[in-house]
C-alpha cells in the first residue's frame, strides 16, 4: 500500500489516497494500529483516508493510533488540502473536504508551487453539553459547560490501605466536530501528562471519552497549550484543539478574537468572532516523505 506521511506542527499522520487503495472498512483499524506503530510500523497518531465524494471535493476519513475512528482533526485537514494540490488531484486554491458528514471549506496557499499553509473554516462551535457532548445536572443539558468544576480522583496503596486523593479542576467544554475539555493551568510545562490525561479522557462525563488542552493565558493575543488526545496520548498539535482552546478564552473572557496558539511543534493562528461564528484556523502543513507498507 503506497502512502504519505505528514504533518501540521508535528502532528503527524499516514495519509492513503483511498481511490487509489482500496482498504476493506474492516480490516482498517487493525492497519492502522500496525501502521502508526512508532517502533514497528511507519509511525504517526494515527492514519487518514483521502476518499471521492459527493457531498464536497473530498472526503476524509480519520483514524485515531489506536484504530478508533475520529470526527475531525485541524492539523490532519489542513495536510489533506496540501496532499490533494501537491499531488494532483486538485488544481482548485479553495476546495471543500468532508468528515464525518461535517463539510468543511479550505483556502491553500502556495509557496514555490506547492501547499505551505492552508486556512481553514472549521465551522461554528457546538457548546451545549448534550451535544459536545458531556453528562450534565438533569436539566441542564442544553446549557454551556464554562469554568465548570470537574474532580479527578486517584488511587493508590499505602500499606493495606487505599487512599484516594481528589483534585478539583474548571473545565470549558467545546465541540469542533470532535468533543473537547479545556483547562485553564498556571503551569503547562511541568504537568505529567502520562499520569493525568487518561484521568480526563476516560472520566465518567464524557460518554465518548475527550480531547483535554492545557492551557497558560500569556497575553490577550497568545497562549500555550498542551493536549491529550483521546485514543492516541500527547500529540504535539491539535488543531481542533486549538479551536477549541481560544474558544474557551473568549467565553471566559481572557484573550481577544486572534490568537496564536504556542504549540510542542508551532504555532497555530486561530481566530473566532463570538457565539455563533466560524472559527477559523491558519497553520503549516508539511510533507514527511512517502513509502510502501505491506498489507
Amino acid at each position: 500500500m503506497k502512502f504519505t506521511k505528514m504533518q501540521g506542527c508535528g502532528n503527524d499522520y499516514i495519509y492513503i489516497d483511498g481511490a487509489r487503495e482500496q482498504i476493506p472498512a474492516a480490516q482498517k483499524p487493525a492497519l492502522v494500529r500496525r501502521i502508526s506503530d512508532r517502533h514497528f510500523g511507519v509511525g504517526g497518531d494515527g492514519a487518514i483516508f483521502i476518499n471521492p465524494s459527493a457531498e464536497a471535493d473530498f472526503e476524509m476519513e480519520m483514524y485515531n493510533a489506536d484504530g478508533s475512528r475520529a470526527e475531525m482533526c485541524g492539523n490532519g485537514i489542513r495536510c489533506v488540502g496540501k496532499y490533494v494540490y501537491d499531488f494532483g488531484l486538485t488544481d482548485k486554491n479553495d476546495i471543500s473536504v468532508i468528515s464525518a458528514g461535517k463539510v468543511k471549506y479550505l483556502q491553500l496557499f502556495l509557496k514555490d508551487g506547492k501547499v505551505d499553509t492552508v486556512r481553514v473554516d472549521m465551522g461554528v462551535p457546538i457548546l451545549t453539553a448534550e451535544d459536545i457532548p458531556v453528562t450534565a445536572e438533569k436539566g441542564r443539558e442544553k446549557e454551556r459547560v464554562i469554568n465548570e468544576p470537574l474532580t479527578i480522583q486517584k488511587q493508590h496503596l499505602a500499606g493495606e490501605s487505599v487512599i484516594v486523593k481528589r483534585e478539583e479542576y474548571k473545565m470549558t467544554c467545546v465541540s469542533m466536530g470532535n468533543p473537547h475539555a479545556v483547562i485553564f493551568v498556571d503551569d503547562v510545562d511541568g504537568l505529567d501528562l502520562e499520569k493525568i490525561g487518561p484521568d480526563f479522557e476516560h472520566h465518567e462525563r464524557f460518554p465518548n471519552r475527550i480531547n483535554t488542552e492545557f492551557v497558560k493565558v500569556i497575553d490577550r493575543s497568545t497562549v500555550k497549550m498542551r493536549v491529550w488526545e483521546r485514543g492516541t496520548g500527547e500529540t504535539l498539535a491539535c488543531g481542533t484543539g486549538c479551536c477549541a482552546t481560544v474558544v474557551a478564552c473568549i467565553l471566559n473572557g481572557l484573550t481577544d478574537h486572534t490568537v496564536t496558539v504556542k504549540l510542542l511543534g508551532g504555532e497555530i493562528e486561530i481566530t473566532w468572532d463570538g457565539v455563533g461564528s466560524p472559527v477559523y484556523m491558519t497553520g503549516p502543513a508539511s510533507t514527511v516523505f512517502t513509502g510502501e507498507f505491506p498489507i
